[in-house]
């Protein structure tokens, strides 16, 4: 089915910043469910390994941010002022083509609920928690 062509959207290539903040509050929250099944001691350690490992996925791209964010120039800002009410209603491009800002959201963070939420549900039901 042919899309529709919309016009007068904002078009976007980055991601909003509460998308990354959400990105990152999701992780910390499966982390947090995941160590309700710390029982013995290798799952004591497996634990560390694994949230150490999440948490330094989430610290890389944090810090290249920063230093991006630091050393960016003064017309480099416009994006960083949009709300996330206009950047949500506006399209994303993907680089092949455009798709809804919203649909774009949901596809990021649904995988990422997904596992989250899970893996608290999993916790209460097994009575870890």
């Amino acid at each position: 089915m042919p899309q529709l062509a919309r016009h007068n959207r904002p078009v976007s290539e980055h991601l909003h910043p509460l998308v990354y903040l959400a990105i990152g509050g999701l992780v910390i929250w499966y982390i947090v469910s995941a160590w309700s099944f710390a029982a013995s001691a290798y799952a004591d350690y497996l634990l560390v390994i694994v949230s150490g490992f999440m948490l330094m996925a989430m610290a890389i791209p944090l810090a290249l941010w920063l230093t991006w964010h630091r050393n960016r120039e003064p017309e480099d800002s416009r994006d960083s002022r949009q709300s996330f009410h206009d950047w949500v209603s506006g399209e994303f491009d993907i680089g092949h083509e455009r798709m809804k800002s919203s649909e774009a959201l949901i596809e990021i963070l649904l995988p990422l609920a997904a596992v989250a939420f899970g893996m608290t549900i999993f916790a209460i039901a097994t009575g870890a928690a």
